[in-house]
């Protein structure tokens, strides 16, 4: 029937839909407002000429072998093959069902199979959750009950749409989902999370837009387990369960969800292996063989006329009381369409006939079965047999857009079952010492790792039986946090093992809340939750359902924040724990971390980020980086590459900390100006004078703060501190005059010297601590105390240019150190740190990191074989902040690339993050622009910004928004935000290593290219 015919259809059945006319039970306004509503099922026109000439080519015993449905299995080797092979050819049997196995064996053998058999074979499968629950090396999407946690139905339409997809990929075009049991049984052994939940609309309008997504792209779907396997203890794979409702409560519960799609189309229902004395008396008759509940209840009660199909056959469920044959007979004396696996096919053949020959069995019963086979082969396309293409089908059944469905499915199903005052997401990340404590994984997994990503976070691991004395251990070391997060992990389905959680995690885990703030946080199925004594004691309780990488990402990411939270319980817990339970948070507060195609970038582009990167490396650029990407809040590049040295011993991971070098001000100085700002303390055209009073009789008196930070207050670009530090200095017409095996070049300024020549003043330096020598310099080096005032007497005494025009200086940056330590009172790291660092969960930012982290965690940067005569490592580069023990405004601040984003990513949410206000909305517009009254100098105040139109280069790529705003920094670091692009990129290497004047990296514009692949990716995305 041609297309726009039913597009009609559609319109009409909407209208009566609207007026209220017909039974439209199936439509929910509240669950299904997205969902699209088709109704073109092949069984409603059977008059075509190929299925007429199909039909017609066939002998009772062929039509009888259209019925069916035989199993197959792609790992069974060469014997299964020619076994199926004989099925097809000689028997003439109308499908197959596909077990075990992989993809491309399962493709081989499907085109083997096809192009053996006169009648083109309907290929089915069992996927109720993706292929994966068959083949390996394919896409596994949730299981029902987590997607019945789900209030957004269009998403399992769209994995429907998405599963279909692959199905067809795979030459595949039935699939034996979706379950529409309702789950009303705790103990039910067979169905379980196998079930969209407890409540029949759930079920309904959940199953719905299951069916409709693959039927909507021409994949049957297969409604099961008819008519409702839903509240039984017994697995009917192992008897014969035995259903005791009355008719009333069946219409009312197991039947509606069966009625809501027939209504809207369906293609297929399976029918149970149940015993259901309310629908059918005779004792012990599976559901399978009755003719009351198939021909009577299904077909004529029901109206359905899609295909009827048999569970399979060969369960004990049915053939513990039925044998191979007889069962046959007795399905099609009921109405089954399609016998799904019989034991013996020549007998079932033989059987069927012999029954016909007697009057058993109507013939005409078998011809209409038949031609309904046969209608479906040809709606699914088997009218144009085409072979299944094996190249690229790995890639194709995994494609990265599949993946985006099931973490959207994921991140909308996971559950707030309880959320006490709104403790979840966590606030205030600087009054929470946090541990991470897992049940049932004895190493670090993913979700902690992901916990990791937000703050600093202790991880315990324990099995799933711990002993007393681990128990006890672990209380211990939990005496010094405040909040404990417990997850399970490692479960199982069943009831009957008490959900794979044994006694020993259960008691453990309420130990902790006894004395803990405690988030409970369960991979598992959520009847496990009946296990606890006390629900109610705990702060939270996140319900994960399974488990999984990307739910272990995801599940971690809500408790900080970084995702929105809907989903609501689908089945009873207790009576204070009741299906629909589910605590809301309506946005996101902290980044999130997922992949490009979430936020619209192509990904395939980001392959020429590595390009950029590994060609860097392998030209001794910089021995490697990390390379950080943010867009709409959404984290979808944090990449480690290289090694931390040309030695390559230690490679580059993304928790590694790096020298910022000149981000400094803009991730320590400025947002504290900001602060001040904002707190009235100090004004964009207050006169340093005010906060440092000794500059009264200096030519700094009046330099003002706005200049300053757009570096246009006539200070000198630097001061050589370290020069008269050196004890003896010979110049370079020395350079040649000896070998150089042991005397290296080293520049100062612009004039160079011999390594061996130079020696620091002992009365400046000491090797070792003392009262005398308090501040560290490098690991053996230590400066003497009044060293400092030194410095800043230098700063004081240095000249003025004589124009006020653009001149990049850091002494500008020694000079805002200072006030801040006078205007907070105490040391400008803890400011900086208590203000910002600790509530934004940075960790890893702050000065002198070797008080935190441990050396192999910090990536190194110049051999210095002058002032620190040896490696750099754990200090800072720059002498200058290296002199003033490794603090100060200008630079020595450390981070990996996603904790300095954290920082960046509260000044694009307007100085908010984790739902705290760092710095007003204003003010960072206001730092962040370009002063209007000069026209030659592209500074914001504090940031730097994209080249003006009468410049040759600046720090960004070509046609960047002229809203955006970062900075370099000396040691090969760039950090830039665009509010135009909610972007937020940072790349951080040590370039500079083993020589700072390794300038490859600025020749080869690395940091430039990135950012415009950035760019092109934002603008070349293709769905």
């Amino acid at each position: 029937m041609k297309r726009n015919y039913w597009v009609l259809f559609s319109i009409l059945i909407t209208v009566f839909i609207v007026l209220g006319f017909g039974n439209v039970e199936y439509f929910d306004e509240k669950k299904d407002d997205s969902i699209p509503l088709k109704i073109d099922p092949y069984y409603v026109d059977l008059s075509n000429q190929w299925i007429d000439s199909i039909y017609n080519s066939l002998s009772l015993e062929g039509k009888i072998a259209q019925l069916l449905m035989v199993a197959a299995y792609s790992n069974r080797g060469d014997e299964h093959l020619k076994d199926l092979e004989k099925l097809v050819k000689d028997y003439k049997v109308g499908g197959l069902i596909f077990f075990q196995g992989g993809p491309v064996r399962q493709a081989v053998m499907t085109n083997h199979l096809q192009s053996v058999s006169e009648t083109p074979l309907l290929i089915s499968i069992d996927a109720e959750w993706g292929l994966s629950m068959r083949l390996d090396s394919t896409f596994k999407y949730p299981k029902q009950m987590m997607l019945g946690a789900i209030n957004d139905n269009q998403l399992i339409y769209k994995m429907g749409g998405d599963m279909a997809a692959q199905l067809r990929r795979l030459g595949v075009h039935m699939n034996f989902a979706p379950v529409i049991d309702v789950n009303n049984n705790p103990k039910n052994p067979v169905i379980n999370t196998r079930s969209f939940g407890e409540e029949r609309e759930n079920v309904s309008s959940k199953g719905l837009a299951y069916m409709m997504g693959l039927q909507d792209n021409m994949v049957m779907a297969t409604a099961k387990h008819f008519p409702g396997h839903g509240d039984t203890d017994t697995d009917s794979h192992l008897a014969l369960p035995v259903i005791k409702h009355q008719r009333e409560r069946l219409e009312s519960i197991e039947l509606y969800p069966f009625k809501n799609l027939i209504n809207a189309g369906l293609s297929s229902v399976m029918v149970a292996h149940l015993h259901i004395p309310a629908l059918d008396s005779t004792p012990n008759i599976p559901s399978t063989l009755s003719k009351p509940i198939i021909t009577g209840l299904l077909k004529e009660e029901l109206g359905f006329k899609g295909l009827v199909i048999t569970d399979a056959l060969n369960m004990k469920g049915l053939s513990n009381n039925y044998k191979p044959g007889t069962a046959e007979v007795e399905a099609i004396k009921a109405g089954n369409d399609i016998l799904l696996m019989p034991d013996n096919v020549p007998l079932a053949i033989s059987s069927i006939k012999k029954a016909i020959e007697k009057g058993e069995i109507s013939e005409e019963l078998i011809n209409q079965s038949c031609k309904k086979i046969i209608a479906a082969k040809y709606w699914v396309g088997l009218n144009h047999r085409k072979s299944v293409e094996i190249s690229n089908l790995y890639k194709d059944l995994n494609a990265v857009y599949y993946e985006l469905t099931y973490r959207k499915l994921v991140e909308n199903s996971l559950t707030l079952a309880r959320n006490y005052d709104m403790f979840v997401p966590l606030k205030r990340l600087d009054t929470l010492k946090i541990a991470s404590v897992t049940f049932g994984v004895e190493k670090e997994n993913k979700f902690q790792n992901v916990l990791k990503l937000y703050s600093d976070i202790k991880t315990f691991n324990l099995s799933k039986e711990p002993t007393q004395s681990q128990v006890e251990e672990l209380l211990n070391e939990l005496k010094s946090y405040n909040l404990v997060v417990a997850s399970i992990h490692n479960t199982n389905i069943k009831a009957s093992s008490q959900f794979g959680i044994k006694q020993a995690t259960i008691e453990a885990i309420e130990r902790i809340v006894k004395t803990k703030k405690t988030v409970l946080d369960i991979f598992a199925n959520p009847y496990a939750l009946e296990r606890f004594s006390n629900l109610d004691a705990f702060e939270t309780i996140v319900v994960s359902y399974e488990e999984g990488e990307i739910i272990e990402d995801l599940s971690a990411q809500l408790i900080f924040g970084g995702i929105i939270v809907k989903g609501k319980l689908p089945v009873s817990i207790n009576e204070n724990y009741p299906s629909g339970t589910g605590e809301e948070v309506y946005r996101k507060t902290r980044l999130k971390y997922t992949i490009p195609e979430e936020a619209g970038i192509n990904p395939r582009k980001f392959e020429k980020i590595d390009s950029i990167v590994n060609d860097a490396i392998e030209k001794k650029a910089t021995p490697g980086c990390q390379v950080f990407i943010a867009k709409n809040g959404c984290v979808v590049m944090n990449k480690a590459y290289g090694y931390h040295t040309y030695q390559e011993k230690e490679q580059v991971k993304t928790t590694d900390i790096y020298d910022l070098a000149s981000l400094t001000k803009i991730s320590a100085s400025v947002p504290l100006l900001m602060k001040m700002y904002d707190e009235h303390k100090l004004s964009l055209n207050d006169s340093l004078v005010k906060f440092l009073p000794e500059l009264d009789t200096t030519n700094k008196r009046d330099l003002v703060i706005g200049d300053i930070l757009t570096h246009q207050a006539r200070l000198e670009p630097s001061i050589l501190f370290l020069y008269d530090t050196f004890d003896k200095l010979y110049p370079d017409k020395n350079m040649f005059s000896s070998r150089l095996s042991d005397a290296y070049p080293y520049r100062l300024g612009n004039r160079f010297y011999l390594t061996k020549y130079i020696a620091l003043n002992d009365s400046i330096y000491s090797d070792h601590f003392s009262w005398q020598y308090p501040t560290q310099v490098a690991n053996t080096l230590y400066i003497n105390r009044n060293y400092n005032d030194s410095i800043y007497s230098k700063i004081y005494a240095s000249d003025l240019l004589k124009k006020k025009q653009y001149k990049y200086s850091d002494l500008g940056y020694y000079l805002f150190y200072k006030i801040f330590e006078r205007v907070y009172d105490k040391p400008f790291e803890d400011i900086v740190e208590d203000e910002f660092y600790n509530s934004l969960g940075a960790n890893t930012l702050g000065f002198r990191p070797l008080r935190k982290h441990n050396l192999s965690e910090i990536v190194p940067t110049e051999n210095d074989l002058v002032f620190r005569k040896g490696l750099i490592h754990g200090y800072v580069h720059d002498p200058g902040a290296a002199m003033l023990g490794g603090v100060s405004g200008h630079a020595g601040l450390f981070s990996n690339a996603n904790d300095l984003a954290k920082l960046m990513q509260m000044y694009l949410q307007g100085g908010e993050y984790g739902d705290k206000r760092y710095i007003e909305e204003e003010t960072i517009n206001l730092f962040t622009s370009r002063p209007q009254n000069d026209k030659d100098n592209r500074r914001a105040y504090g940031f730097d910004k994209p080249k003006l139109e009468n410049q040759q280069s600046g720090p960004t790529c070509d046609n960047i928004s002229d809203k955006s705003y970062g900075h370099t920094g000396f040691t090969g670091t760039i950090a830039w935000v665009d509010p135009d692009e909610n972007l937020v990129y940072i790349f951080l290497s040590n370039r500079i290593h083993p020589d700072a004047d390794n300038n490859k990296l600025l020749e080869m514009d690395v940091r430039t290219k990135i950012q415009k692949v950035i760019y092109e990716s934002l603008y070349s995305y293709v769905d």
